[in-house]
């Protein structure tokens, strides 16, 4: 977000870049800035990115050291922060990839509806997918780790219970295909960063927001709105997908064996502790969800069959743009299905 947040103007954040670049790095300690939209307070700062800095910290002998910059400190909207890090403006960020429509394609069938199972194994899934089939969407950035968020599901002023009860009600949308799935199914879906979903649901601008139940934590969501509605089975409506990056010039200036901790902490097993760090909180916010009185409703198999086949629209849609734009989308569709059932052990 932007506002009082805003601390540093672009141009002199470019300008301290600028100077930390001309700095020759050998030996001597390297800080690196690490900028995301979240309060350190949510799991996945405190669970994920915290630990993997201190993980780093400690295995390069106290020669790198990351300082955070939460809510969006340096400036910017979180649909800046994957440009920040490729253009050097910042070191490390973290960042919704939803957040850029149409930028990373291939990645996007993670987001298909009823793909996702647990944050943990689809997270992981996710990591085997970009590396077999999606590095070229990061070819500007040095790639540490990609993940998901566990079973996005609705936080809603009135009641969700059946599929009729979303027509025509405002409900916001985390990208764009998940805004597409919710007109799909028959709702008005808007639009917007998961920071601005409390103001907009006091405001009355929605009625109801997908988001999983993590977010809930750090947004208070469940202290604005009293209903709740999950889904049968193993697989939850829809899913997110969250990239951390490193500028590559940052990566490319360390020395050889400070590049090998960065390489280190790469790769699937943080994948799977960023989502692991999401399933965690999945369960306190619930719970916190139950004690605060709030109706919570899980759709039987027959009413989550309904929302499936309805939503099989979206799947189909996605299908063809991907056709279009000269991609296999229906092909990796299957191969990320087959990776989360590989990784869930279905």
């Amino acid at each position: 977000m932007q506002g009082p947040f805003m601390f540093f103007g672009k141009s002199v954040a470019a300008a301290l870049v600028g100077v930390c670049l001309a700095l020759p790095v050998s030996a001597q300690d390297v800080t690196l800035r690490l900028h995301h939209f979240l309060p350190m307070t949510d799991s996945v700062p405190r669970e994920g990115l915290v630990p993997w800095a201190e993980t780093v910290e400690e295995q390069s002998g106290g020669r790198i050291a990351i300082e955070f910059y939460p809510s969006m400190m340096l400036g910017g909207a979180p649909a800046n922060l994957f440009d920040q890090a490729r253009d050097g403006v910042v070191d490390l960020a973290w960042t919704v990839l939803g957040y850029t429509p149409g930028r990373f394609p291939k990645s996007e069938v993670f987001e298909m509806p009823f793909l996702v199972t647990n944050a943990e194994d689809t997270s992981r899934a996710f990591q085997r997918f970009v590396q077999e089939h999606a590095m070229d969407e990061f070819a500007g950035v040095k790639l540490i780790a990609v993940h998901t968020h566990g079973p996005g599901i609705f936080h809603s002023r009135d009641p969700i219970t059946a599929l009729e009860d979303i027509e025509g009600m405002k409900i916001r949308g985390g990208s764009r295909v998940i805004s597409a799935m919710l007109a799909d199914l028959g709702a008005e879906p808007i639009g917007m960063p998961v920071p601005e979903v409390p103001e907009a649901l006091l405001r009355g601008t929605i009625n109801a927001a997908t988001i999983p139940w993590q977010v809930t934590l750090a947004l208070r969501t469940s202290e604005i709105v009293g209903h709740h509605t999950e889904f049968a089975g193993d697989h939850g409506l829809y899913t997110q997908t969250f990239a951390f990056v490193m500028n590559r010039d940052a990566y490319d200036r360390l020395p050889d064996d400070l590049r090998a901790v960065i390489d280190a902490n790469t790769g699937i097993e943080w994948a799977g502790r960023f989502g692991a760090a999401n399933d965690a909180d999945d369960v306190v916010a619930r719970a916190a969800a139950v004690a605060a009185g709030n109706t919570i409703v899980t759709l039987g198999a027959d009413e989550t069959e309904r929302w499936r086949a309805a939503a099989q629209v979206t799947i189909d849609n996605w299908f063809a743009e991907t056709e279009a734009a000269g991609i296999d989308g229906r092909g990796l569709y299957v191969r990320a299905v087959e990776l989360v059932d590989e990784e869930s052990g279905s």
